[in-house]
């Protein structure tokens, strides 16, 4: 056998051997942001659960304002039309955008109801709806933990397949980059909060 042949056999050895090693670590690092996606999922699951009870709760308290209940069970619906998997990450930029445009929506309709529950002192009394106020709070710090760790995830994965050698490989095998979730236009300042009472003054 001639060193020539000797060493294109070593050349293809080594290429299958970094081909296997690339193809299972993304395994994982994938694995591992599909996982992340997943609790994200979750977390915008158990928020959109807790709406039915929070709005047959408000519905309770006179006249409160049927244009934010209204906004709330639309958006609510929407988020709910969307067809992304919960077990598995967005593909494509696109895909993620409109998911946290949808989830946004659902988000400010949410806060818009809270708000405005601040203009009815017996509502604000209620046990139930203090319940219900204080674990959407807490699915919403839940829900901005998990979209932390979901970026970091996926950071460390794009990372990994534009690392050398892995990159000679990623594109054939099928791994393409994973997008992040990026902040909202405007996120930085505190949201305007308009009320519609409909001629009704402070809700009365």
């Amino acid at each position: 056998m001639s060193k020539f042949l000797i060493a294109a056999l070593a050349v293809i050895v080594i290429l299958v051997i970094g081909g296997i090693s690339s193809y299972n670590g993304l395994v994982g690092k994938q694995q591992a942001v599909d996982a992340a996606w997943a609790q994200v999922s979750n977390q915008y699951q158990r928020r959109a659960d807790l709406v039915p009870n929070l709005v047959k709760t408000v519905q309770g308290s006179a006249d409160f304002e049927k244009s934010t209940l209204e906004s709330v069970t639309n958006a609510r619906a929407s988020v709910g039309r969307m067809t992304i998997d919960a077990n598995k990450a967005p593909e494509t930029a696109a895909q993620l955008e409109e998911f946290q445009k949808a989830q946004g929506a659902f988000g400010s309709a949410l806060q818009r109801l809270l708000v405005v529950a601040e203009r009815y002192p017996d509502l604000k009394a209620s046990a139930g709806f203090r319940d219900l106020q204080a674990q959407l709070e807490g699915t919403e710090n839940r829900i901005a933990v998990e979209r932390g760790r979901f970026n970091d995830v996926a950071r460390d994965y794009n990372t990994g397949i534009r690392r050398f050698p892995t990159v000679l490989f990623a594109g054939m095998l099928g791994f393409q980059s994973k997008p992040y979730f990026q902040a909202e236009s405007g996120a930085e300042k505190p949201p305007e909060v308009n009320f519609d009472f409909g001629g009704k003054s402070n809700g009365q």
